[in-house]
C-alpha cells in the first residue's frame, strides 16, 4: 500500500471521528439541558428545605438530613428512570 493511501485513509478515520463526536457531543448537550431544566425546579426550594432543618430541635434534625437525602435520592433515581425509559422510546 502506497504512502498517499495511508494518509488518505488516516484524514478519513480523523474526520469520521471528528463527526462522531459532533453528533455524540450534541445529544449528551441535549440531554444535560433536560436534566438541568429538571434540577433547576429542585434546587430553588433547597434554601427552604435546609432552613426547615435547622428549625428543629437537635434531637430531631439528624432524622430531617437523613429523610431530606433520601428524598433527593429517590428524585434523583426517578429521573434517571424516566430519561432512560425516554432513551429506549426512541429507540
Amino acid at each position: 500500500m502506497e504512502m498517499k493511501h495511508v494518509i488518505i485513509f488516516a484524514v478519513i478515520g480523523i474526520v469520521a471521528l471528528l463527526g462522531f463526536n459532533i453528533i455524540n457531543g450534541n445529544s449528551h448537550e441535549k440531554n444535560r439541558e433536560m436534566v438541568t431544566s429538571s434540577t433547576a425546579s429542585d434546587t430553588n426550594d433547597a434554601p427552604s428545605r435546609s432552613t426547615d432543618i435547622a428549625s428543629k430541635p437537635l434531637s430531631q434534625q439528624p432524622k430531617a438530613i437523613i429523610d431530606d437525602a433520601t428524598n433527593k435520592i429517590d428524585q434523583a433515581q426517578q429521573s434517571e428512570q424516566d430519561r432512560l425509559e425516554q432513551m429506549d422510546d426512541t429507540q
